[in-house]
């Protein structure tokens, strides 16, 4: 498993990152294997939020009742969690009150004294940049939050909060797999009038940004074709793409599904991978994609079976 230390922290962090959303309705038994597995091949870094599992704090919950961690246990993982996400509505709230609030109830449900990294989730449009720097500090100076970063945010968003936060923005979790990459893609077809790939969707050269910035970019949905609309390994509707994906499998015998990982992983801003499935299987197979190194001339063919342009 490749690991580095995330900038901005002391973290010493895998590239395959184990998403926890999926568990609220998993036995103690399937958690603790789930979980097993991710350890077994390298992977000690969790990744949670408060809406996660239906229910406030459900998954979370779900995760420590399995779990049960010792104080030694728990300091062999790295947390994750998120907050400002308000389901009732759906709505955001980037609050001084909903931000503690949110982080206190995750504290509780996790049964841990301290969040590793805090990310906040999707942008709110009424963000006041100045409570969520209150926020932080709060949480930092009270050692209930190590690191802080954002999810789905564009550069300027970021800009925003690093003008009055004084904590670094460490991670930023953005939607990427070989299907569903403007982030990538647009920056390929840079330029171009009449494509519609050169569109403008990726937050404005996020992926560059965040590389100029030291700011981790965490890879959600690594295996979804759109927007949770199903995966494209094995799917009649990515023919082309699954070919390739196979002979590549072959080639490194591997499974197929590290081969998508180590799309993402063979990007040189150093990537981590959220693993959204709760097969064992899966999170054993998708690790081995972890240091698998793509040529330039597979990851532009993978890129291409996916249906963007290399002009």
């Amino acid at each position: 498993m490749k690991t580095f230390i995330m900038p901005g922290t002391d973290i010493l962090a895998p590239n395959i990152v184990l998403g926890l959303m999926r568990i609220a309705r998993k036995s103690d038994d399937e958690v603790r294997e789930l979980v097993r597995t991710a350890r077994d091949a390298g992977i000690d870094f969790v990744d949670h939020a408060d809406i996660y599992g239906g229910e406030l704090h459900a998954c979370e919950r779900r995760f420590a009742d399995a779990m049960a961690l010792s104080p030694s246990q728990r300091d062999e993982i790295t947390i994750q969690t998120k907050a400002g996400i308000v389901t009732d509505g759906p709505y955001y709230d980037f609050s001084y009150e909903h931000i503690v609030k949110s982080v206190e109830g995750s504290l509780a449900a996790l049964r841990t004294d301290r969040i590793d990294i805090l990310l906040l989730h999707r942008p709110d449009a009424l963000v006041e940049p100045e409570e969520v720097a209150r926020a932080f500090d709060a949480l930092e100076s009270s050692g209930k939050v190590r690191a802080f970063g954002v999810s789905n945010h564009t550069p300027r968003q970021i800009d925003l909060l690093r003008k009055f936060v004084r904590q670094p923005i460490v991670a930023n979790q953005l939607q990427l797999s070989i299907t569903h990459e403007p982030i990538i893609a647009q920056g390929v077809a840079a330029n171009m009038l009449d494509e519609q790939q050169a569109a403008t969707l990726d937050g404005g050269g996020i992926v560059d940004y965040c590389r100029l910035n030291d700011i981790t970019i965490q890879a959600w949905s690594p295996f979804q074709a759109g927007f949770f609309n199903g995966v494209f390994l094995g799917s009649p509707d990515y023919p082309e793409l699954n070919a390739v994906i196979d002979r590549l499998a072959s080639r490194y015998d591997v499974p197929a599904i590290a081969i998508a990982t180590a799309w993402i992983t063979r990007h040189p801003a150093q990537m981590q991978v959220v693993l959204g499935t709760t097969n064992p299987e899966r999170v054993a197979g998708a690790a081995q994609g972890s240091d698998l190194r793509l040529t330039r001339a597979e990851w532009y063919e993978l890129f291409r079976a996916g249906g963007h342009r290399v002009p």
